[in-house]
């Protein structure tokens, strides 16, 4: 009988926390054509929903990804890796705060999904590989202006050019992860901070999280940076978190 290589992400939600799970663990959650057309529709239910304030990325099994089916590259189905490339950008610009729940391993276009994240948090024993240079393939734009902003030009070199493989410790070293810990610590250590996250205000989160990607891309409008924190100060949440302080009590916000 064939083994149950699993199926399209799925999509699960607790409070203001969502979570994204790839679910092929047989293959190494590889991304197919198909699973990128689910991601986008999970995006935008996920944007749809205001109560939402963080989301989660992770996957099921031993390994977080091994990427994009390298054997559907060229095949022309969903437009190949540019599919990929436009919900990596996407994924990077998405509304809530995301946390990257790495699992286990992550090579190929999957650690460019783990980079679009605002934070990473892996666990011991994992490792991350890069191997365009040996399929003879020119990553796309998007992907290699993530590595350079968030890595630094000569750790992206070793990373495309030399292909090297990293080891966790040296993943947490270079800043690839935020934070590295044992396996049964992932998913406790991942609501933490996803706790932490939606307990801030989400009109000042959702601001900063845009205004320091775009920073970072060098393409930040300042103008426009600007007027969202002139819209923060005059909300219900910056009222909120004013009367919260003085009061010495958690704040309640609510996002207006």
């Amino acid at each position: 009988m064939k083994a149950e290589t699993g199926g399209i992400p799925t999509l699960s939600t607790e409070g203001p926390v969502a979570t994204i799970r790839l679910n092929r663990p047989a293959v190494h959650n590889r991304i197919e054509p198909a699973d990128l057309v689910a991601l986008h529709g999970l995006l935008d239910r996920i944007e749809a929903e205001p109560a939402l304030r963080v989301l989660v990325l992770t996957a099921s099994g031993k390994s977080f990804s091994s990427g994009f089916h390298i054997g559907a590259l060229g095949s022309g189905e969903a437009q190949d890796e540019d599919a990929f490339a436009r919900f990596a950008d996407r994924l990077e610009r998405v509304r809530l705060p995301t946390i990257c729940a790495l699992n286990g391993g992550v090579y190929g276009g999957a650690t460019d999904l783990a980079l679009a994240c605002d934070f990473r948090i892996g666990v011991t024993g994992m490792a991350m590989f890069m191997p365009a240079a040996r399929l003879g393939l020119h990553y796309y734009p998007g992907g290699l202006q993530r590595y350079v902003s968030r890595l630094g030009l000569n750790t992206a070199k070793r990373m495309f050019l030399l292909a090297e493989r990293f080891e966790a410790e040296e993943l947490l070293r270079i800043g690839y992860l935020d934070e590295l810990v044992p396996p049964e610590r992932l998913m406790p250590r991942v609501a933490e901070i996803a706790a932490r996250l939606a307990g801030n205000a989400p009109l000042a989160v959702q601001g900063m999280k845009a205004a320091l990607n775009d920073i970072a891309r060098g393409d930040a409008d300042l103008a426009a940076i600007a007027a969202r924190a002139a819209a923060a100060k005059r909300s219900n949440d910056m009222a909120e978190g004013r009367a919260a302080w003085l009061e010495r009590r958690a704040p309640r916000f609510t996002g207006t």
